[in-house]
């Protein structure tokens, strides 16, 4: 690939990339570092990007073929999923630990080389081995190939990239709680653009501010990079009108809250139309299940231009916690725009019908504090991590299961074997269609005659609802080994992930990509 002229600017934490020839963008070097930084009157060293906290924003353009040279600089090994980016035929830079690469070890390189394709709008990266993107993780903003949105266009656009924050090391506390064969501690707080507001000592200077002019409005790009807790988020006295998640443009509707599960992004339009002043932003989680979570609020502030900082804000009215009714009612009112530049390609018949139950569980551990451990499991099976990228060993002649082109229905049902609870799934690889979701047992006779093939949401990642299930279908026409994960951490790493295997297709066009010189080595 050739070197390019590009203009790079780190204000804001955002990596604006300018090049000159057309579609091919190399991004500068990303450094993986530690960083002290300080929060809730509590300094620690962090592992960032770039020394940022949340990490630099990365813009392309639809169409882009992208090149980030990731260097690990951290006492961790590393790896970086760019997520909900297809990463067609090319899971060599999809990121998953261990599933299609080895981790960038400590000191090493590992050059980062796909093309967006097909896709416009907010995505996100993040770390995606350990607990680490706890504070490793960023936005991705796909500029749309013709500059313009199916909305009306914005004065101006921010980023809110929701998260959370431990005072004390979180790796450390994963393996205490590991040890002794429960969660770790819940964290310390959520934070908003990676500061959790006033609600929280030392924080005078840790709130997230936006500044906007009356009588505009603004694109808000939403993100949420919390590693366990699903959260709503609302503004004082202004309402929110939905245009897209995950990437999708979806048929606008207006909130006044909203909610968004880990590893969904949303993106709003706001009119500043209400007296000038200080309005917050609050963040709180959602949990309808008998399960602790972090229940403190972040706040960030909607300032209008010319009020004083002395003014006293606003304060939202955040919905309870455990309110399922507005979850329940929310989701129901997502869906596809599905016109003619932004189809709604639903599968309207099926190849490969899987049902696949979710169950939280213990084990036996002698050496853990009650003689038993948590685990996760898919089918009453947990996923136990390979030595060895899954994707080189389906690439080196390991049969697949799916076959290339193939339509696949899975239907997720959550169970009750330690407790139910929401569970935010993820697919790599691909977006899918949800064509259909419910509380209680899924019904294979009377359910699937209430599918939504006509304008269902098109996402990467669906929150499964507590004792509930949830249908999705998709197109498996991108061959590979594609990680599919429950986006709660602690679940994750408890086992609750498994992969789909996609054969390859005919011919070179359809097949998997050969793997790159510089793949890391386990």
């Amino acid at each position: 690939m050739s070197v390019l002229n590009i203009r790079i600017s780190y204000s804001a934490c955002i990596l604006y990339v300018l090049p000159r020839i057309h579609s091919h963008v190399r991004l500068p070097l990303l450094q993986v570092v530690l960083k002290n930084v300080s929060r809730l009157c509590h300094a620690k060293p962090i592992v960032t990007v770039n020394g940022k906290f949340p990490g630099p924003t990365i813009y392309v353009t639809e169409g882009d073929n992208v090149f980030i040279n990731v260097t690990n600089n951290a006492q961790y090994n590393m790896s970086i999923h760019w997520h909900g980016l297809k990463q067609f035929r090319n899971g060599w830079a999809d990121g998953p630990a261990y599933i299609t690469q080895c981790p960038i070890q400590s000191g090493q390189s590992y050059a980062y080389n796909f093309t967006v394709a097909g896709q416009r709008g907010t995505l996100w990266w993040h770390a995606h081995i350990l607990w680490l993107r706890a504070t490793v993780y960023g936005a991705i903003v796909i500029v749309p190939k013709n500059g313009t949105f199916p909305f009306p266009q914005p004065y101006k656009e921010a980023k809110l990239v929701l998260g959370e924050w431990w005072n004390g090391d979180v790796e450390e506390a994963v393996k205490k709680g590991n040890k002794l064969g429960l969660p770790p501690a819940t964290s310390d707080a959520h934070t908003i653009n990676g500061k959790s507001g006033p609600l929280f000592p030392c924080s005078k200077k840790h709130t997230y501010a936006l500044e906007v002019e009356s009588g505009q409005t603004y694109l808000l790009r939403i993100i949420n990079a919390a590693l366990n807790d699903e959260l709503f988020l609302t503004i004082a006295g202004h309402n929110m009108t939905v245009v897209e998640i995950d990437a999708v443009y979806v048929k606008p509707f207006t909130t006044n809250t909203l909610i968004i599960t880990p590893g969904q992004t949303t993106n709003v339009l706001v009119s500043a139309d209400r007296s000038p002043g200080r309005y917050f932003i609050g963040a709180r989680a959602f949990m309808d299940a008998p399960i602790t979570v972090d229940n403190k609020t972040a706040m960030a502030i909607l300032q209008y231009k010319g009020v004083p900082n002395t003014a006293i804000p606003i304060t939202p009215k955040l919905p309870a916690s455990n309110d399922t009714e507005l979850v329940t009612s929310y989701n129901k009112k997502l869906r596809s725009l599905n016109t003619a530049e932004f189809p709604a390609n639903v599968p309207l018949t099926v190849d490969r019908k899987l049902f696949y139950t979710i169950g939280l569980g213990q084990n036996a551990c002698p050496t853990c504090l009650n003689g038993t451990k948590l685990t996760a499991s898919l089918n009453n099976i947990s996923f136990v991590m390979p030595k060895i990228g899954l994707l080189q060993a389906h690439y080196y002649k390991i049969k697949g299961v799916v076959a290339f082109n193939s339509t696949v229905e899975l239907v997720l049902q959550d169970t009750n074997l330690l407790s139910v609870e929401s569970h935010p799934f993820h697919l790599h690889g691909f977006n899918f269609f949800v064509v259909g979701s419910g509380v209680g047992n899924f019904d294979k006779t009377k359910d699937p005659a209430k599918f939504n093939l006509v304008d269902p949401p098109e996402r990467n990642t669906i929150a499964v609802p507590t004792g509930g299930w949830t249908a999705i279908r998709f197109r498996a026409d991108n061959p590979g080994v594609w990680f599919m994960h429950c986006h709660l951490e602690l679940h994750t790493m408890w086992g609750l992930k498994m992969a789909f295997v996609v054969e390859n297709g005919k011919g070179p066009n359809e097949s998997v990509i050969p793997p790159p010189a510089d793949l890391p080595k386990c």
